[in-house]
C-alpha cells in the first residue's frame, strides 16, 4: 500500500498521496481509510 497523509481542512479530511499530491477529500478519516481500501483492493 503506499503512503498517504490526511489533513483536516475546514471540517472535512483532505487526502494526499507520498509525493504530496491531493488524491480525494472525505467527510472523515474513517472515510477515506475506507476509500483508500477500496483502492488498494
Amino acid at each position: 500500500m503506499n503512503e498517504y497523509s490526511m489533513r483536516w481542512v475546514r471540517g472535512h479530511v483532505e487526502v494526499y498521496d507520498a509525493y504530496g499530491r491531493f488524491r480525494f477529500s472525505a467527510d472523515s478519516e474513517r472515510e477515506a481509510l475506507a476509500e483508500l481500501a477500496e483502492e488498494a483492493a
